[in-house]
């Protein structure tokens, strides 16, 4: 049964999302249209509330999963809805939130105090409402929006006899907003024909691209007033969003994104074989390639290319033991470089990559293969039809000892043979490290060969593989093309080169440094473009909420 607050909040929250449809700042254009909406994920839910009401405000709650649709998933954030179970999820969410921002300890923060404690205040009301709708809602409330939640504020405030009782379910009724929940994409044309995102679209796209949060003060500002439709005002903000230490969060979440490491979420290891792998080696590995690649891209500001190539990388004791390499150092994360001979070879060859794409008691060259083509190169590979027999790859007790001996026998059959000779070269040459990253040279006794050929090119073991990947130009677009996706939540496999095309530039003339492809992708002529509307997309605030 549902609580008294989620009953109060259920006809508040239904109010709200049929405001929402048409809710949207005034503007000088002929005509204005809701073009995307986009679910809030957990890091940009959790990442929201912190800034806008203090990091010390815990999250509790489950959220729904994304799923991935053309190698992202933040792709997936535009078509999906909010299950029955997920509102009861965001409500509950809602109100631990607005129980804790109205709790007496946190009070001092609140842009105003009551006449009394015990009574409602309606002006006080309004204008903690009004500060923390237009953190939440990413714009300023209108009158409406405002008016109801002041009115459900001082009903509860009296019957509890508590001013802070009753804001507490105007506070909640704004978290568990649609307005909140999704991010609302508004687009302006002044023929019909051309849109572009108004001000506050285009402060929201911004900073859940380079901070993964809410847009602060200072950019809702830039918004309010015009700035962000200048070419000088949009400088100027995305200088300083650049600028900041906060871009680490938002790169990260875009890598992990691309590098698919939400993958270690479900990844096991047959611990009969790998007793050391474990919760905290597959933690460990994450973050490895994830300080690894932000350490390249935006501290180092280096080639991107690189990070098929480099021996550099961070590790902490958990991930010496499974390298086994030696850790005499102080602290818990360090830098550290693998000798020449240690065949590493960028992300390819770290524990991340190298486990994610494995069977749980052994590697997976066709794994491995597919998972380089689909994440570096945005060349998917079809699913195998429901038919094919792995029976022949699967014998690693039969006369055939090695993985390359198997694949070569499978891929004998010509269903099999079109999509393995793409893939299984990548893998075969990453056959030196086992399902769990670690070095190894034989195969049940069998040295194990590692040269592979690849479009006419050929090479031995993971340094080829990333000198292969280093020289490929199809590598460098891809990044481009998955940052593209990833900002505006579409899918990759359907975004065209010309989307692209002046980001790419000036990511190439930069030497392919991330900060620039960054820059010229939100400065481009295109980044706050969007497509005229159509009858049947996007789905209204409403029609996300309710109940599949």
């Amino acid at each position: 049964m549902r609580t008294l607050f989620a009953s109060v909040l259920s006809t508040a929250l239904l109010t709200s999302a049929a405001l929402a449809v048409g809710a949207a700042p005034a503007m000088a254009a002929a005509r204005s249209e809701v073009v995307s909406l986009r679910r809030l994920n957990q890091g940009e839910y959790r990442n929201s509330i912190a800034d806008i009401f203090g990091p010390e405000i815990e999250v509790r709650g489950v959220f729904e999963p994304d799923r991935r649709v053309g190698g992202l998933q933040a792709a997936s954030t535009a078509v999906l809805s909010v299950t029955p179970a997920g509102f009861e999820s965001f409500t509950k969410m809602a109100d631990s939130i607005a129980v804790q921002v109205t709790a007496e300890k946190y009070r001092t923060k609140l842009p105003c105090a009551p006449k009394s404690a015990k009574a409602p205040d309606d002006a006080c009301t309004a204008q903690v409402l009004n500060h923390y709708g237009m953190l939440l809602f990413r714009r300023a409330l209108t009158q409406d929006e405002l008016k109801g939640r002041v009115k459900l504020s001082n009903s509860q405030a009296k019957a509890a006899s508590d001013f802070y009782a009753g804001l507490r379910y105007g506070l909640a009724s704004l978290i568990q907003s649609p307005d909140f929940l999704f991010r609302k994409e508004i687009a302006a044309s002044d023929d019909g024909k051309q849109y572009a995102l108004e001000p506050f679209s285009r402060a929201t796209r911004l900073s859940y691209l380079m901070w993964n949060t809410a847009p602060d003060e200072e950019l809702l500002k830039a918004a309010q007033n015009g700035e962000l439709n200048t070419a000088a005002g949009l400088g100027k903000q995305v200088d300083r969003l650049m600028s900041s230490p906060r871009l680490d969060v938002g790169m990260r979440a875009f890598f992990n994104d691309m590098l698919e490491l939400d993958t270690f979420d479900t990844i096991s290891k047959d611990s009969l074989f790998y007793a050391k792998w474990g919760t905290v080696i597959a933690n460990s590995a994450r973050e490895e390639t994830l300080r690894t690649t932000v350490d390249l891209a935006l501290h180092a500001n280096s080639d991107m290319r690189d990070l098929m190539t480099t021996r550099k990388t961070f590790i902490n004791r958990a991930l010496a033991a499974d390298y086994q390499i030696a850790f005499p150092f102080k602290g818990d994360w360090v830098p550290y470089e693998f000798s020449p001979d240690a065949g590493r070879s960028g992300v390819l060859t770290q524990v991340s990559m190298l486990a994610m794409f494995s069977h749980p008691g052994r590697s997976s060259p066709t794994k491995r293969g597919v998972a380089v083509m689909d994440i570096f190169l945005c060349e998917p590979t079809p699913t195998p039809p429901a038919n094919v027999d792995f029976s022949v790859v699967n014998d690693t007790s039969g006369p055939l000892k090695t993985v390359r001996e198997r694949l070569m026998a499978h891929a004998n059959n010509s269903t099999c043979a079109s999509c393995h000779t793409h893939s299984d070269p990548i893998g075969l040459s990453l056959e030196g490290f086992d399902t769990i990253g670690g070095r190894r040279t034989t195969e049940n006794g069998q040295k194990i060969d590692l040269s592979a050929t690849i479009q006419g090119k050929s090479f031995v073991g993971a340094e080829g593989l990333g000198r292969y990947l280093h020289d490929n130009p199809k590598y460098t677009a891809c990044v481009a093309r998955k940052l593209h996706a990833y900002s505006r939540g579409e899918n990759s496999e359907d975004v065209p080169a010309s989307a692209f095309k002046a980001a790419y530039k000036n990511f190439a003339d930069s030497g392919f440094r991330m900060r620039a492809l960054l820059k010229g992708l939100v400065e481009g002529p295109d980044f706050f473009s969007a497509p005229p509307p159509t009858p049947e997309t996007p789905n209204t605030a409403a029609d996300k909420v309710a109940a599949k």
